[in-house]
């Protein structure tokens, strides 16, 4: 029996199974949906799809530099125990590594890791270790270095917020103080020619609902726009913002001053924007004794 692509995606949506076993099951079962589905349940490949509804928001950001060359990946779990798990962190380890080879989330799926996609190594390892778990996202950044930090880590590489900072000039001391002020401040982007748009418009218009509360003349707010504008860019862009190391200069001058330019930074923290489901488990046991 032909094996169509829509058979493969309705064995892949009801059991959460890689594209490459879902087809082989399909294959090894002649079409048969059900018997597919009991192969994958065989092999363990199916169980990870039991567990795909509950959310993964916690896990480890792990960087990795060579050369001019920064990627940080985050990999999701269910609990924070599994990640201290030192299969999990090996696992994360070993992607970190692939993500140097590729641009995109997507094609680190897709990435070879001894032998096996790195989407089909985390399916195992759902299996293995009993929980949920993704590769949610990873960030590449290039220069003429690239410096990394790990905020919270768990163990070498990895924690909960990675930070990748790319330099002008080579000055790995001062790009480790940079990553570390990202980590701690969390700059929205690099310079206000990096902000979107909408979210610049945006404060403008609150800062001047703001200020007609004050009943001022239109030409006055005018002017105390400019003063707030100019006061949430030194809050919100890393170069304007006052270096943690030493306030009296803003990280552009820090920068200056050591010799290099800062072209771009990143700053993976786990679970961010991930809604996390509040248990609440008073209700949960009434619910059960009620059936």
């Amino acid at each position: 029996m032909a094996i169509t692509a829509a058979m493969v995606k309705e064995l892949r949506d009801s059991t959460g199974a890689g594209m490459m076993d879902a087809k082989k099951a399909l294959t090894e079962n002649d079409g048969d949906m059900d018997a597919a589905v009991d192969w994958l349940r065989t092999k363990g490949l199916a169980k990870a799809a039991k567990k795909s509804g509950r959310t993964a928001a916690e896990g480890l950001v792990a960087v990795n530099t060579d050369g001019g060359v920064g990627v940080a990946v985050e990999v999701n779990s269910e609990t924070d125990f599994v990640g201290k798990n030192a299969e999990f962190q090996e696992m994360v380890a070993g992607i970190a590594t692939a993500a140097l080879g590729v641009s995109d989330v997507e094609a680190l799926k897709a990435a070879d890791m001894g032998g096996k996609s790195v989407e089909a190594t985390v399916t195992d390892k759902v299996a293995t270790i009993g929980e949920n778990m993704s590769v949610r996202r990873m960030a590449r950044l290039e220069g003429t270095s690239v410096v990394s930090y790990v905020h919270n880590a768990a163990t070498a590489g990895m924690g909960k917020i990675g930070v990748l900072v790319a330099l002008s000039g080579d000055n790995e001391a001062f790009g480790k103080q940079v990553a570390m002020h990202v980590a701690a401040v969390n700059p929205a982007s690099l310079s206000e020619a990096d902000l979107d748009p909408a979210v610049v418009e945006k404060e403008k218009q609150v800062q001047m609902d703001i200020a007609r509360e004050s009943g001022k003349p239109e030409a006055v707010i005018e002017k105390m726009i400019v003063g707030r504008m100019k006061k949430y860019m030194a809050e919100v862009t890393l170069l304007n913002q006052s270096f943690v190391v030493n306030p009296d200069l803003t990280v552009g001058a820090a920068a200056k001053e050591a010799g290099v330019e800062i072209t771009g930074f990143v700053r993976l923290e786990v679970g961010e924007g991930i809604e996390k489901k509040e248990e609440n488990f008073a209700e949960e046991v009434a619910a059960a004794l009620k059936g």
